[in-house]
């Protein structure tokens, strides 16, 4: 399955005035820079990926629609997987979209 093209469109927005945006193709969907750094994809298996910080995964893992990220089989220990039910409102893509960037970004 392809990412899915409306989230993307989503994930744009909400990413406007965020820095400097760049998509690429990775994880089997689509992935957004922002200044460089990897802040959120649209997965191909749908819902969003987003990075996490250092020690936030197994709280975000407890919040609704949240799973872990699966590649290759392995699970990921920086980022989770929010499914379609977790990014259907605004508010809540905005939230993740949030979350994403502040991972991204270096501490400081």
């Amino acid at each position: 399955m392809a990412y899915d093209e409306e989230l993307a469109d989503r994930v744009r927005e909400a990413l406007r005035g965020a820095g400097e945006v760049e998509e690429k193709r990775m994880f089997g969907g689509l992935s957004f820079m922002v200044d460089g750094r990897l802040a959120v994809a649209a997965g191909n298996l749908g819902g969003l990926l987003v990075p996490v910080g250092t020690g936030q995964r197994e709280a975000l893992l407890a919040e609704p629609h949240v799973e872990p990220m699966v590649m290759g089989g392995r699970e990921s220990r920086s980022w989770v997987r929010v499914l379609d039910a977790g990014v259907r409102t605004e508010e809540q893509l905005r939230a993740w979209v949030a979350r994403g960037l502040a991972a991204s970004r270096p501490p400081g």
